[in-house]
C-alpha cells in the first residue's frame, strides 16, 4: 500500500474512524484478559521492559487505564493530581509517569486474582464508555503531553481514548508476552490494522521517503514517498523500536507514542 505524510497537526487526532477505533479497543481488551488469565502463578513476578515493573506491576497499570477508559471524569481527575503533583515538586519527569506510577502503587495490595477479576468487570464497561463519547467531547485539547522521548505535543481527548489506550494495551501485551515467553495472539483483522495506524502516524511524522516491509500476521507492506530506503523486520519490533523499548537508527528513532 502507498501512504503519504500528511501535515503535523496542531493538535494531534485520532486518524482511526470511531467504529473502528471503537471495535480495536473492545477486542484488545479481551486479548489482553485472555493472557492475563492463562498466566502460571510464577509469571507474576517476571520483569518486564518497563523499568520497575514485573508482569503484576503492568497489570495494575492495564486496570488503571481500563478504569480511566470507562469513566472520562476519573481520568481527568487522575492527571489533574498529577500536574499537581508536579507543580508542588517544582516539576520533574512527566504527569503521565507520575499518573502511571501511582496506578501500580494503589493497587499494590491486591492479589493477581483481585486484578484479573477487576480487570474482566471493569474491561467492557471501558470498551462500551470510549465507545459512547461524542465527537464534541473526543474533539476538545487535553494540552500538551510529554512523550517518552522527552518531546511535548498537544494530544485532543480523542486521540487519548481512540488510539492511544489501545496502543499502550496492545503493546503491554506484547510485553507480556516476552517477559512470560508467549508467542502473542495477532491476526491482521485486529494487530494488522493497529500497526498499520502505527505506521501511517510515523510517516507523517518523519516526511521521508522509504519502503517499509513488516513481517509476521500484523505485518504489510507500504511504500512511502520515493527513492527511500528498504526497511525490513518484524511488525511487532518496528513497533517495540518506535515506541523506543529498543533504540533504532535512522527512520526507526522516530518515536510513535504508545
Amino acid at each position: 500500500m502507498t501512504t503519504t505524510a500528511p501535515s503535523r497537526p496542531s493538535v494531534r487526532r485520532s486518524t482511526l474512524d470511531h467504529a473502528t477505533a471503537a471495535r480495536l479497543a473492545a477486542t484488545e481488551y479481551d486479548r489482553y484478559l485472555d493472557l492475563l488469565r492463562s498466566l502460571d502463578p510464577a509469571d507474576w513476578s517476571r520483569p518486564t521492559e518497563c523499568p520497575g515493573w514485573d508482569v503484576r506491576a503492568m497489570a495494575a497499570h492495564n486496570l488503571g487505564m481500563a478504569e480511566n477508559g470507562a469513566s472520562v471524569v476519573r481520568m481527568m481527575r487522575e492527571h489533574l493530581a498529577s500536574l499537581r503533583e508536579m507543580r508542588r515538586d517544582g516539576g520533574g519527569g512527566s504527569a503521565t509517569d507520575r499518573m502511571t506510577a501511582r496506578q501500580v502503587a494503589d493497587r499494590a495490595g491486591m492479589t493477581a486474582a483481585d486484578i484479573v477479576a477487576r480487570f474482566a468487570e471493569v474491561a467492557p464497561r471501558a470498551a462500551e464508555g470510549r465507545r459512547r463519547r461524542p465527537a464534541p467531547m473526543r474533539a476538545v485539547p487535553i494540552g500538551a503531553i510529554t512523550l517518552e522521548g522527552g518531546a511535548s505535543e498537544p494530544w485532543s481527548l480523542g486521540y487519548l481514548l481512540d488510539t492511544i489506550l489501545t496502543r499502550d494495551l496492545w503493546m503491554h501485551r506484547m510485553d507480556t508476552c516476552r517477559a512470560v515467553g508467549r508467542e502473542p495472539v495477532l491476526t491482521p483483522d485486529h494487530d494488522g490494522v493497529l500497526v498499520a495506524d502505527v505506521v501511517a502516524e510515523w510517516a507523517g511524522r518523519h516526511g521521508a521517503p522509504c519502503t517499509l516491509v513488516l513481517s509476521g500476521p500484523a505485518g504489510g507492506r507500504w511504500e512511502i514517498g520515493q527513492s527511500g530506503p528498504l526497511l525490513e523486520l518484524d511488525a511487532s519490533e518496528f513497533c517495540r523500536a518506535v515506541s523506543l523499548r529498543e533504540r533504532g537508527t535512522g527512520l526507526l528513532a522516530t518515536e510513535v507514542p504508545f
